[in-house]
Protein backbone atom coordinates (compact mmCIF):
# COMPACT_ATOMS: atom_id res chain seq x y z
CA UNK A 1 0.00 0.00 0.00
CA UNK A 2 1.46 3.39 -1.05
CA UNK A 3 1.43 5.99 1.56
CA UNK A 4 -0.76 8.83 0.75
CA UNK A 5 0.98 12.57 0.14
CA UNK A 6 -0.63 13.50 3.21
CA UNK A 7 1.18 10.78 5.06
CA UNK A 8 4.52 11.48 3.28
CA UNK A 9 4.14 15.13 4.66
CA UNK A 10 4.07 14.10 7.96
CA UNK A 11 6.29 11.60 8.01
CA UNK A 12 8.98 13.95 6.33
CA UNK A 13 7.91 16.82 9.15
CA UNK A 14 8.98 14.12 11.96
CA UNK A 15 11.83 13.11 10.05
CA UNK A 16 13.89 16.09 11.94
CA UNK A 17 14.22 16.07 15.49
CA UNK A 18 11.05 16.11 17.51
CA UNK A 19 11.87 17.09 21.36
CA UNK A 20 7.99 16.62 21.97
CA UNK A 21 8.37 12.96 21.26
CA UNK A 22 12.22 12.26 21.98
CA UNK A 23 14.48 12.89 24.91
CA UNK A 24 16.45 13.82 26.42
CA UNK A 25 16.37 17.50 25.37
CA UNK A 26 18.91 20.03 25.98
CA UNK A 27 19.18 24.03 25.75
CA UNK A 28 22.41 23.87 23.72
CA UNK A 29 20.23 22.46 20.57
CA UNK A 30 18.19 25.84 20.63
CA UNK A 31 19.72 28.72 18.04
CA UNK A 32 16.74 31.09 16.77
CA UNK A 33 19.15 32.04 14.40
CA UNK A 34 18.82 29.00 12.20
CA UNK A 35 14.86 29.89 12.34
CA UNK A 36 15.19 33.17 11.11
CA UNK A 37 17.54 32.02 8.15
CA UNK A 38 14.80 29.47 7.47
CA UNK A 39 12.46 32.36 6.90
CA UNK A 40 14.34 34.38 5.70
CA UNK A 41 14.34 32.02 2.23
CA UNK A 42 10.59 31.77 3.12
CA UNK A 43 10.04 35.55 2.68
CA UNK A 44 9.75 36.29 6.57
CA UNK A 45 5.94 35.11 6.50
CA UNK A 46 6.10 36.15 10.13
CA UNK A 47 6.51 39.21 9.75
CA UNK A 48 3.59 39.92 7.52
CA UNK A 49 0.82 39.69 9.99
CA UNK A 50 -0.25 41.49 13.03
CA UNK A 51 0.79 39.26 15.75
CA UNK A 52 0.13 38.24 19.50
CA UNK A 53 2.48 36.62 20.88
CA UNK A 54 1.61 33.99 24.54
CA UNK A 55 4.02 32.73 26.57
CA UNK A 56 3.22 30.75 30.25
CA UNK A 57 3.29 27.31 32.18
CA UNK A 58 0.03 27.03 32.12
CA UNK A 59 -3.27 28.72 30.60
CA UNK A 60 -1.45 30.19 27.36
CA UNK A 61 -3.49 28.10 24.99
CA UNK A 62 -6.48 28.48 26.83
CA UNK A 63 -5.74 32.37 26.09
CA UNK A 64 -4.83 32.25 22.57
CA UNK A 65 -8.01 30.53 21.60
CA UNK A 66 -9.84 33.62 23.70
CA UNK A 67 -7.92 36.05 22.00
CA UNK A 68 -7.99 34.61 18.70
CA UNK A 69 -12.11 34.05 19.26
CA UNK A 70 -12.53 37.39 19.61
CA UNK A 71 -10.65 38.40 16.76
CA UNK A 72 -12.91 36.19 14.55
CA UNK A 73 -15.95 37.36 15.97
CA UNK A 74 -14.79 41.61 15.75
CA UNK A 75 -14.55 40.27 11.84
CA UNK A 76 -10.47 39.80 11.38
CA UNK A 77 -9.24 36.94 10.01
CA UNK A 78 -7.77 35.01 12.31
CA UNK A 79 -4.50 32.40 12.44
CA UNK A 80 -4.29 30.88 15.43
CA UNK A 81 -0.79 28.45 16.37
CA UNK A 82 -0.80 26.02 19.27
CA UNK A 83 0.99 23.05 20.79
CA UNK A 84 0.87 20.20 20.86
CA UNK A 85 -2.37 18.83 19.15
CA UNK A 86 -5.04 16.69 21.13
CA UNK A 87 -5.77 14.35 18.36
CA UNK A 88 -4.04 15.51 14.82
CA UNK A 89 -1.68 17.36 13.69
CA UNK A 90 -3.42 20.05 12.06
CA UNK A 91 -4.68 20.82 15.18
CA UNK A 92 -2.01 23.24 15.62
CA UNK A 93 -2.93 25.39 12.83
CA UNK A 94 -6.07 26.88 12.10
CA UNK A 95 -7.87 29.99 10.83
CA UNK A 96 -11.14 31.47 12.18
CA UNK A 97 -11.40 28.16 13.99
CA UNK A 98 -10.81 25.80 10.21
CA UNK A 99 -8.05 23.12 10.59
CA UNK A 100 -5.65 23.59 7.91
CA UNK A 101 -6.31 20.89 5.66
CA UNK A 102 -4.46 17.49 4.66
CA UNK A 103 -3.78 18.56 1.00
CA UNK A 104 -2.87 22.62 2.32
CA UNK A 105 -0.37 21.10 4.20
CA UNK A 106 0.89 18.59 1.37
CA UNK A 107 1.23 21.77 -0.95
CA UNK A 108 2.98 23.77 1.86
CA UNK A 109 5.60 21.03 2.82
CA UNK A 110 6.36 21.39 -1.27
CA UNK A 111 6.85 24.93 -1.09
CA UNK A 112 9.19 25.04 1.54
CA UNK A 113 11.16 21.73 1.48
CA UNK A 114 13.95 23.21 -0.84
CA UNK A 115 14.46 26.04 2.11
CA UNK A 116 14.48 23.63 4.82
CA UNK A 117 17.00 21.02 3.01
CA UNK A 118 19.58 23.91 2.41
CA UNK A 119 19.29 25.44 5.85
CA UNK A 120 20.04 21.35 6.91
CA UNK A 121 22.73 20.97 4.41
CA UNK A 122 24.97 24.28 5.55
CA UNK A 123 23.84 23.36 9.27
CA UNK A 124 25.68 26.65 10.16
CA UNK A 125 23.44 26.91 13.91
CA UNK A 126 22.55 23.76 13.65
CA UNK A 127 19.75 21.45 12.15
CA UNK A 128 16.08 22.09 12.14
CA UNK A 129 13.88 20.27 14.17
CA UNK A 130 9.95 19.39 13.79
CA UNK A 131 8.55 21.96 15.87
CA UNK A 132 10.69 24.93 13.97
CA UNK A 133 9.39 23.24 10.33
CA UNK A 134 5.98 23.24 12.39
CA UNK A 135 6.29 27.13 13.10
CA UNK A 136 7.38 27.59 9.57
CA UNK A 137 4.50 26.04 8.38
CA UNK A 138 2.22 27.82 10.45
CA UNK A 139 4.01 31.49 9.51
CA UNK A 140 3.75 30.65 5.74
CA UNK A 141 -0.33 29.48 6.26
CA UNK A 142 -1.47 32.35 7.81
CA UNK A 143 0.48 34.56 5.61
CA UNK A 144 -1.18 32.71 2.35
CA UNK A 145 -4.07 33.14 3.87
CA UNK A 146 -3.77 36.77 3.83
CA UNK A 147 -4.54 36.82 7.82
CA UNK A 148 -4.87 39.94 9.47
CA UNK A 149 -3.49 38.90 13.14
CA UNK A 150 -1.57 35.79 13.71
CA UNK A 151 -1.86 34.29 17.64
CA UNK A 152 1.39 32.43 18.12
CA UNK A 153 1.00 30.40 21.50
CA UNK A 154 4.28 29.55 22.50
CA UNK A 155 5.90 26.08 22.47
CA UNK A 156 8.34 25.88 25.25
CA UNK A 157 9.90 28.79 26.93
CA UNK A 158 10.06 31.70 25.38
CA UNK A 159 13.62 32.94 24.99
CA UNK A 160 14.75 30.57 22.59
CA UNK A 161 11.21 29.16 21.39
CA UNK A 162 10.74 28.79 17.71
CA UNK A 163 7.90 31.23 17.69
CA UNK A 164 10.36 34.36 19.04
CA UNK A 165 10.98 35.44 16.18
CA UNK A 166 7.53 37.60 15.35
CA UNK A 167 7.55 41.47 16.36
CA UNK A 168 3.99 41.20 17.95
CA UNK A 169 1.58 43.77 18.12
CA UNK A 170 1.26 42.72 22.04
CA UNK A 171 2.64 39.63 24.35
CA UNK A 172 1.16 37.99 27.48
CA UNK A 173 2.40 35.81 30.05
CA UNK A 174 0.34 33.35 31.75
CA UNK A 175 0.47 31.62 34.91
CA UNK A 176 4.01 30.24 35.85
CA UNK A 177 4.88 27.16 37.70
CA UNK A 178 7.67 24.66 37.97
CA UNK A 179 8.27 23.17 34.66
CA UNK A 180 10.94 21.76 32.59
CA UNK A 181 13.57 22.66 34.52
CA UNK A 182 15.59 20.62 33.02
CA UNK A 183 15.38 23.51 30.25
CA UNK A 184 14.06 26.80 31.64
CA UNK A 185 15.93 26.00 35.00
CA UNK A 186 15.45 25.24 38.71
CA UNK A 187 13.58 27.85 39.73
CA UNK A 188 10.53 30.29 39.65
CA UNK A 189 13.17 33.25 39.19
CA UNK A 190 14.53 31.81 36.20
CA UNK A 191 11.75 29.70 34.58
CA UNK A 192 10.15 33.04 34.44
CA UNK A 193 13.18 35.13 33.04
CA UNK A 194 12.75 32.54 30.42
CA UNK A 195 9.70 32.68 29.24
CA UNK A 196 9.74 36.71 29.85
CA UNK A 197 12.14 36.27 27.01
CA UNK A 198 9.42 36.46 24.65
CA UNK A 199 8.66 40.71 25.27
CA UNK A 200 10.47 43.32 23.31
CA UNK A 201 11.79 46.38 23.40
CA UNK A 202 8.13 48.74 23.81
CA UNK A 203 6.00 46.51 23.16
CA UNK A 204 3.01 46.17 26.11
CA UNK A 205 2.77 42.69 28.04
CA UNK A 206 -0.05 41.18 30.26
CA UNK A 207 0.80 39.40 32.77
CA UNK A 208 -1.26 36.97 34.27
CA UNK A 209 -1.39 36.74 38.77
CA UNK A 210 2.36 35.30 39.15
CA UNK A 211 3.72 34.24 42.70
CA UNK A 212 6.19 37.60 43.96
CA UNK A 213 9.39 35.53 42.71
CA UNK A 214 7.91 35.05 39.45
CA UNK A 215 6.27 38.28 38.83
CA UNK A 216 9.66 40.32 40.38
CA UNK A 217 11.73 38.63 37.21
CA UNK A 218 8.75 39.78 34.78
CA UNK A 219 8.39 43.13 35.81
CA UNK A 220 12.39 43.53 35.94
CA UNK A 221 12.40 42.97 32.39
CA UNK A 222 9.40 45.13 31.28
CA UNK A 223 11.79 47.93 32.80
CA UNK A 224 14.85 46.91 31.14
CA UNK A 225 12.46 46.98 27.80
CA UNK A 226 10.56 50.07 28.42
CA UNK A 227 7.66 47.79 28.00
CA UNK A 228 4.57 48.55 28.93
CA UNK A 229 3.06 46.22 31.98
CA UNK A 230 -0.69 45.18 32.62
CA UNK A 231 -1.62 43.36 35.34
CA UNK A 232 -4.26 41.00 35.92
CA UNK A 233 -5.77 41.71 39.30
CA UNK A 234 -4.31 45.23 39.46
CA UNK A 235 -4.68 47.36 36.34
CA UNK A 236 -7.33 44.41 34.89
CA UNK A 237 -9.62 42.72 37.66
CA UNK A 238 -12.64 40.08 37.85
CA UNK A 239 -15.62 39.22 39.59
CA UNK A 240 -16.71 35.79 39.88
CA UNK A 241 -20.49 35.50 38.57
CA UNK A 242 -21.04 32.21 38.96
CA UNK A 243 -21.67 28.98 37.09
CA UNK A 244 -24.39 27.23 35.43
CA UNK A 245 -24.29 23.62 33.63
CA UNK A 246 -20.61 23.65 32.23
CA UNK A 247 -20.51 27.45 31.52
CA UNK A 248 -19.32 30.27 34.10
CA UNK A 249 -19.78 33.71 34.45
CA UNK A 250 -17.54 36.75 35.36
CA UNK A 251 -17.47 40.55 35.01
CA UNK A 252 -13.97 41.91 33.89
CA UNK A 253 -13.16 45.37 34.60
CA UNK A 254 -10.43 46.66 32.08
CA UNK A 255 -9.05 49.80 31.44
CA UNK A 256 -11.12 50.47 29.16
CA UNK A 257 -14.69 49.35 30.12
CA UNK A 258 -16.46 46.98 32.19
CA UNK A 259 -17.60 43.25 30.27
CA UNK A 260 -19.69 40.51 31.41
CA UNK A 261 -18.81 37.29 29.77
CA UNK A 262 -20.07 33.81 29.90
CA UNK A 263 -17.34 31.27 28.59
CA UNK A 264 -17.89 27.57 27.78
CA UNK A 265 -15.09 26.52 30.07
CA UNK A 266 -14.78 25.23 33.76
CA UNK A 267 -11.57 26.28 36.31
CA UNK A 268 -11.07 29.25 38.17
CA UNK A 269 -7.95 29.96 36.39
CA UNK A 270 -10.13 30.55 32.95
CA UNK A 271 -10.76 33.79 34.93
CA UNK A 272 -8.00 34.74 34.63
CA UNK A 273 -7.16 33.90 31.61
CA UNK A 274 -10.33 35.48 30.67
CA UNK A 275 -9.03 38.38 31.82
CA UNK A 276 -5.69 38.35 30.42
CA UNK A 277 -7.45 38.09 27.07
CA UNK A 278 -9.03 41.03 27.67
CA UNK A 279 -5.80 43.36 28.48
CA UNK A 280 -4.19 41.73 25.07
CA UNK A 281 -7.58 42.79 23.45
CA UNK A 282 -7.54 46.01 24.63
CA UNK A 283 -4.25 47.14 23.74
CA UNK A 284 -5.17 46.55 20.18
CA UNK A 285 -8.27 48.69 20.46
CA UNK A 286 -5.85 51.23 21.94
CA UNK A 287 -4.17 50.52 18.98
CA UNK A 288 -7.50 51.57 16.59
CA UNK A 289 -7.93 48.03 16.37
CA UNK A 290 -12.36 48.08 15.91
CA UNK A 291 -13.12 45.01 18.48
CA UNK A 292 -16.77 45.95 19.70
CA UNK A 293 -17.96 44.76 23.35
CA UNK A 294 -20.75 43.30 21.95
CA UNK A 295 -17.77 40.96 19.81
CA UNK A 296 -15.73 40.16 22.48
CA UNK A 297 -19.06 38.96 24.46
CA UNK A 298 -19.87 36.77 21.29
CA UNK A 299 -16.18 35.84 21.06
CA UNK A 300 -15.79 34.23 24.85
CA UNK A 301 -19.32 32.79 24.59
CA UNK A 302 -17.63 30.66 21.64
CA UNK A 303 -14.39 29.75 22.89
CA UNK A 304 -13.48 26.01 22.29
CA UNK A 305 -10.34 24.20 23.71
CA UNK A 306 -10.57 20.83 24.37
CA UNK A 307 -8.72 18.67 27.52
CA UNK A 308 -9.35 21.28 29.86
CA UNK A 309 -11.49 20.40 32.73
CA UNK A 310 -13.74 18.66 29.84
CA UNK A 311 -16.79 17.03 31.01
CA UNK A 312 -17.39 13.73 28.61
CA UNK A 313 -19.98 12.13 30.63
CA UNK A 314 -22.96 12.58 32.76
CA UNK A 315 -23.79 9.88 34.86
CA UNK A 316 -21.01 8.67 35.99
CA UNK A 317 -19.39 12.10 35.28
CA UNK A 318 -16.36 11.87 33.89
CA UNK A 319 -14.14 14.25 33.11
CA UNK A 320 -10.26 14.98 31.44
CA UNK A 321 -7.89 17.47 31.99
CA UNK A 322 -4.51 18.02 30.78
CA UNK A 323 -3.26 19.16 34.15
CA UNK A 324 0.57 18.03 34.51
CA UNK A 325 2.45 19.66 37.07
CA UNK A 326 1.84 19.83 40.81
CA UNK A 327 0.38 22.92 40.78
CA UNK A 328 -2.07 22.74 38.30
CA UNK A 329 -3.05 19.10 39.41
CA UNK A 330 -3.62 21.04 42.58
CA UNK A 331 -5.95 23.36 40.95
CA UNK A 332 -7.95 20.60 39.00
CA UNK A 333 -8.20 19.12 42.47
CA UNK A 334 -9.88 22.20 43.82
CA UNK A 335 -12.03 22.70 40.38
CA UNK A 336 -13.51 19.41 41.12
CA UNK A 337 -14.75 20.08 44.39
CA UNK A 338 -15.85 23.30 43.60
CA UNK A 339 -18.06 22.82 40.51
CA UNK A 340 -19.15 18.74 40.74
CA UNK A 341 -21.18 17.11 43.48
CA UNK A 342 -20.59 13.36 43.68
CA UNK A 343 -19.86 10.23 45.63
CA UNK A 344 -16.96 7.98 44.77
CA UNK A 345 -13.75 9.69 42.77
CA UNK A 346 -11.98 7.49 40.40
CA UNK A 347 -8.61 8.68 38.99
CA UNK A 348 -6.81 7.80 35.99
CA UNK A 349 -3.52 9.26 35.93
CA UNK A 350 -0.83 9.00 33.37
CA UNK A 351 2.31 10.94 33.15
CA UNK A 352 5.05 11.99 30.78
CA UNK A 353 8.80 10.83 32.46
CA UNK A 354 10.37 13.94 32.96
CA UNK A 355 7.45 15.11 35.53
CA UNK A 356 7.54 15.47 39.21
CA UNK A 357 6.00 12.16 40.29
CA UNK A 358 6.07 12.27 43.83
CA UNK A 359 4.44 16.26 44.16
CA UNK A 360 1.89 14.86 41.63
CA UNK A 361 0.68 11.48 43.33
CA UNK A 362 0.94 14.13 46.79
CA UNK A 363 -1.87 16.28 45.63
CA UNK A 364 -4.18 13.85 43.88
CA UNK A 365 -3.81 10.75 46.90
CA UNK A 366 -6.27 12.60 49.25
CA UNK A 367 -8.63 13.26 47.22
CA UNK A 368 -9.31 10.14 45.45
CA UNK A 369 -10.83 6.96 46.62
CA UNK A 370 -9.76 4.36 43.56
CA UNK A 371 -6.58 4.62 41.23
CA UNK A 372 -6.08 3.34 37.93
CA UNK A 373 -2.68 4.44 36.46
CA UNK A 374 -1.86 4.08 32.68
CA UNK A 375 0.26 5.67 29.86
CA UNK A 376 -0.55 7.15 27.00
CA UNK A 377 0.84 5.74 23.28
CA UNK A 378 3.41 9.03 23.73
CA UNK A 379 7.27 8.05 23.45
CA UNK A 380 7.83 9.81 26.39
CA UNK A 381 5.11 8.44 28.68
CA UNK A 382 6.22 7.19 32.20
CA UNK A 383 5.82 3.37 32.86
CA UNK A 384 2.96 2.45 35.10
CA UNK A 385 5.13 0.72 38.13
CA UNK A 386 6.68 3.61 39.45
CA UNK A 387 3.51 5.75 39.73
CA UNK A 388 1.53 2.65 41.03
CA UNK A 389 4.83 2.46 43.92
CA UNK A 390 4.26 5.99 44.82
CA UNK A 391 0.92 5.61 45.61
CA UNK A 392 1.44 2.84 47.31
CA UNK A 393 3.77 5.03 49.70
CA UNK A 394 0.10 6.81 50.71
CA UNK A 395 -1.76 3.52 51.09
CA UNK A 396 -3.44 3.37 47.98
CA UNK A 397 -3.05 0.02 45.85
CA UNK A 398 -3.74 1.52 42.56
CA UNK A 399 -4.28 -0.28 39.64
CA UNK A 400 -2.37 -0.84 36.51
CA UNK A 401 -2.88 -0.83 32.60
CA UNK A 402 -0.39 0.11 29.62
CA UNK A 403 -3.38 0.76 27.45
CA UNK A 404 -5.13 3.86 28.13
CA UNK A 405 -8.22 2.73 25.87
CA UNK A 406 -8.06 -0.09 28.43
CA UNK A 407 -8.39 2.27 31.66
CA UNK A 408 -11.94 4.22 30.64
CA UNK A 409 -13.70 0.80 30.66
CA UNK A 410 -12.07 -0.58 34.05
CA UNK A 411 -13.06 3.10 35.60
CA UNK A 412 -16.76 2.66 34.34
CA UNK A 413 -17.22 -1.10 35.56
CA UNK A 414 -16.27 0.52 39.07
CA UNK A 415 -18.15 4.04 39.28
CA UNK A 416 -21.43 3.89 40.40
CA UNK A 417 -23.78 6.72 38.51
CA UNK A 418 -23.32 9.28 41.06
CA UNK A 419 -19.55 9.02 41.40
CA UNK A 420 -16.53 10.82 39.36
CA UNK A 421 -14.14 9.23 36.64
CA UNK A 422 -10.82 11.28 36.48
CA UNK A 423 -8.98 11.27 33.48
CA UNK A 424 -5.63 13.92 33.80
CA UNK A 425 -1.89 13.54 34.08
CA UNK A 426 -0.93 14.94 30.39
CA UNK A 427 -2.84 16.25 27.75
CA UNK A 428 -1.77 12.92 25.55
CA UNK A 429 -3.33 10.65 28.46
CA UNK A 430 -7.39 13.42 28.39
CA UNK A 431 -6.57 13.28 24.58
CA UNK A 432 -6.81 9.56 24.72
CA UNK A 433 -9.70 9.46 26.99
CA UNK A 434 -11.61 12.20 24.99
CA UNK A 435 -11.35 9.49 21.96
CA UNK A 436 -12.26 6.69 23.75
CA UNK A 437 -15.14 8.22 25.49
CA UNK A 438 -16.51 8.82 21.75
CA UNK A 439 -15.88 5.02 20.98
CA UNK A 440 -17.86 4.31 23.88
CA UNK A 441 -20.93 6.37 23.29
CA UNK A 442 -20.68 8.51 26.20
CA UNK A 443 -22.17 11.92 26.05
CA UNK A 444 -23.07 15.25 28.38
Amino acid sequence: MIDSPFQQALDYIYSFIDYERQGPRVRQTWDLRRVEILLSKLGNPHLKIKTVHIAGSKGKGSTAAMTASVLTAAGYKTGLYTSPHLHFYNERIRVDSKYITNDEIVALIDRIKPAVETVNEEATYGRLTTFEVTTALGFCYFASQQCDFQVIEVGLGGRLDATNVVRPEVCAITSISLEHTELLGNTLREIATEKAGIIKPGCPVVVSPQVEEAGEAIRKITVERQAPLIRVGKDITYRNLGFAGYKQSLLVKGRLGEYQLTIPLLGQYQLENTSTAVGLLEVLMEKGYCIPQDKLVEGMADVSWEGRLQVLNNQPLVVADGAHNRDSVQKLSAALKQYFRYDKAVLILGLSGDKDLEGIVAELAPVFNEVIVTRSIHPRAMATAPIAAEFKKHGIIAKETDDISIALPMALKSAGKNDLICITGSLFVASGAIEQSVALGLKV
